[in-house]
């Protein structure tokens, strides 16, 4: 085999394995900012809700107290006025959801479903469970949720959820008296989710890995291409020539041409030995000739 394709051939091999190292990292590196994205934007979402819930229950539940002894007002309750306002991010943003996923809720909007019952569940089970990060893949997308838990932390909740008796007239008037009840202090009856898609943040990342591999394979392009012509003028084209020298001397043709190599590397080393080499044959056939 040339040595040039044996160069070539190491350089493929090196290249490759390079190339396949890089690509895994970098993938992997690329997916998972792409995921830390989107799981900031749903805890920022998230904070929201929390926001509206809080203002909610500080500025405007107060101002309504009065008006709740003679007729109910949803717009009173936190949990409705964050899915509210969520719900009008939800028209422009529709991959964009927050949900109150409750097991035994008083508006059967909020009834969880079959997932989200799992979610709740983990939040029941796991007292030291904080915030809960999982996948899923609806009808829209691939999506990442981000899910808290509800827990009953404040006694006020318990006069609208603890019984029937206690609940107010305008709630059970306008909810019925069948659901939202029996609700126990610290403990977990549902869990906020966020949910965000993925699909934009995962399209960017594999855009910019392919951008990536393009960039990189043109340089090792171009990086071989100069290799191998800095390859054949300084290494293979003066060994061919010596080669071919070297073989009209070894078949007695003592008037070849001299192989005259400038510089001072290993090719102009080894055309300076042969010369040498090509002089001391020429003498001693002299004085065998003598």
């Amino acid at each position: 085999m040339k040595l040039l394709w044996k160069f070539n051939l190491i350089f493929v091999l090196v290249f490759a394995a390079g190339l396949g190292v890089s690509a895994y990292v970098l993938r992997n590196l690329l997916q998972q900012q792409a995921q830390d994205e989107v799981i900031d934007r749903a805890r920022l979402l998230m904070e929201k809700a929390i926001a509206v819930r809080s203002y909610t229950s500080t500025h405007i539940r107060p101002l309504l107290d009065t008006q709740m002894k003679y007729s109910f007002l949803p717009e009173s309750v936190p949990a409705f006025a964050a899915t509210e306002v969520i719900a009008a991010l939800h028209k422009t943003y529709p991959d964009y959801s927050y949900k109150e996923a409750t097991l035994n809720p008083t508006n059967p909007r909020d009834r969880a479903v079959d997932w989200e019952v799992d979610v709740v569940n983990q939040f029941r089970n796991r007292a030291e469970l904080k915030e809960y990060i999982g996948q899923r893949q609806p009808d829209t997308g691939r999506a990442l949720y981000i899910a808290r838990p509800i827990r009953i932390t404040d006694a006020a909740c318990l006069r609208c959820h603890s019984t029937v008796d206690a609940a107010p007239r305008p709630m059970i008037e306008r909810y019925g008296p069948a659901n939202g009840f029996g609700w126990n202090f610290n403990e977990v009856v549902g869990a906020q989710i966020v949910s965000v898609p993925m699909a934009l943040p995962l399209q960017r990342a594999d855009e910019a890995f392919k951008v990536y591999l393009a960039a990189v394979a043109g340089v090792f392009v171009v990086v071989g291409l100069v290799l191998n012509g800095m390859l054949w003028l300084l290494v293979v084209r003066p060994i061919t020539r010596l080669a071919a020298l070297a073989n009209q001397v070894s078949l007695g043709d003592m008037n070849a041409p001299e192989f005259a190599q400038k510089g001072r590397d290993e090719v102009a080393e080894l055309a300076a030995s042969f010369a040498r080499m090509r002089r001391s044959m020429v003498e001693a056939l002299k004085l065998l000739d003598a």
